[in-house]
């Protein structure tokens, strides 16, 4: 780690392994980085410097780009991809010798040194739970009943309205399977849905749990395609709000039905079937097996589960998205190789039946909700603030990248429920 020059755009570009790939200008007038690229960095106050210095690398630049101290140019802040395809991977700073953190402070200054408030759409970090669970406040340990609702409202009670911008009509926010390569993304979400209807063999008169149900996109699907009597639940009240509306708008309630629930307070037993689409990741890979056992006590023997989620590209430890993902977008959000996936569906009594990858589906669902996000960037704006809209924009390429790199994949794992070994399964699959 060199400093190239004085001034703070080098002093920050040394910090970067293996230097900058984009230009980096600051308020000092200093220069760095790849000068001839067309996307570039441009620190504009003193308050993002500290922010930098006082968070060293995802979460002090994401602190300062969304607080608007760090622009991006080049790119739209609602589809930043080819930027931050730069510079994704790279912003995990190197520690510096002593010698070095010496010339750094005396470059940039001792008073960056003290932390300014972060922005108001940070959420509460974990040590901080873990501190008040240590205080006695029990209700905030990871994954609690409390806890868990916390970190879902921060990310899906933004604003439905906010919602519908970026999702599109189908109001779904988990990967779509694309049937061909120009299929909209409309028709992709379509395709998703109905897909996981024909894993799970839905027929008329089934009853189906839907696990984190969302806007209760899978739940309307079941109700209006294969005549089965639906029960979704959600930890969102606007989720849940939203989807009742939308399920009496199309006439299905006398099938369907969202709940604001946890889905361990579900008492009903002995359903067809069980989706669970996207809340893998929120629940903690310490509680898989206690996840899948719930599944198992509510399935009817010959009943099918259907687990849907996002998976790491192994199975050597826990996957960590970095302390922006954590504090901005996915609060305790754990991830797993679809390998432990599998092993506690088995371990909870299940037979898994099929197992499938659609990682590049997710990439290319990613990239049609980036572009509706610049598409209706100002509608989005007015609807929450500018400092939410960036952090969407940030995360959702960073994700779109990290399904291109095949960092993180998504799974689907179809499973049954036997019967003294009967599991109801024909001898090839049907779907």
């Amino acid at each position: 780690m060199t400093v190239k020059g004085r001034g703070i755009a080098p002093t920050i570009e040394s910090l970067f392994p293996g230097g900058l790939k984009v230009w980096l200008k600051a308020y000092d007038g200093s220069e760095a980085g790849a000068l001839d690229q067309p996307y570039g960095l441009e620190l504009v106050n003193e308050r993002g410097l500290s922010y930098i210095m006082t968070a060293p690398g995802d979460l002090g630049l994401g602190r300062a780009y969304v607080a608007g101290d760090l622009k991006l140019h080049g790119v739209h802040p609602g589809d930043p991809y080819e930027a931050f395809s730069l510079l994704k991977d790279n912003t995990d700073f190197g520690i510096p010798k002593p010698t070095e953190l010496v010339g750094i402070i005396r470059e940039l200054g001792i008073s960056h040194l003290i932390p300014p408030p972060p922005p108001p759409q940070e959420h509460l970090p974990g040590w901080r739970h873990r501190l008040e669970g240590l205080r006695g406040l029990s209700k905030w340990s990871r994954h609690s009943q409390e806890r868990d609702a916390d970190a879902i409202h921060h990310h899906y009670d933004v604003s439905n309205t906010f919602y519908e911008h970026v999702l599109g009509p189908s109001m779904t926010y988990t990967c779509a399977v694309f049937p061909t390569e120009d299929a909209t993304l409309e028709e992709a979400q379509d395709y998703k849905y109905d897909l996981v209807c024909r894993k799970l063999g839905l027929k008329e008169g089934d009853r189906l749990l839907d696990l984190g149900c969302g806007w209760g996109g899978m739940v309307r699907h079941a109700a209006k395609h294969y005549g089965v009597k639906a029960l979704g639940v959600t930890l969102s009240r606007e989720q849940a709000t939203w989807a009742q509306e939308e399920i009496k708008r199309q006439g299905l309630d006398h099938l369907a039905e969202v709940r604001h629930s946890d889905y361990r307070d579900v008492p009903e037993t002995d359903f067809d079937a069980v989706s669970s689409i996207g809340l893998t990741e929120h629940i903690g890979v310490d509680n898989y097996p206690s996840y899948f056992a719930f599944i198992e006590n509510r399935l009817r023997p010959g009943g099918r589960m259907l687990n849907h989620c996002i998976t790491r590209h192994d199975n050597q430890g826990r996957a960590s998205a970095g302390a922006f993902i954590d504090r901005y977008v996915f609060p305790d959000g754990e991830l797993a190789g679809s390998g432990t996936i599998v092993r506690a569906v088995e371990d909870a009594g299940l037979e898994v039946q099929h197992h499938e990858n659609f990682r590049v589906h997710y990439a290319k669902t990613l990239a049609g909700w980036s572009k509706n996000l610049a598409d209706n960037w100002d509608a989005c704006v007015a609807e929450t603030d500018e400092g939410t809209a960036r952090v969407w924009g940030l995360y959702m390429v960073g994700s779109r990248i990290a399904f291109e790199r095949n960092e993180i994949q998504l799974h689907h794992v179809l499973a049954t429920k036997n019967d003294d070994g009967e599991s109801g399964y024909p001898l090839r699959h049907e779907f």
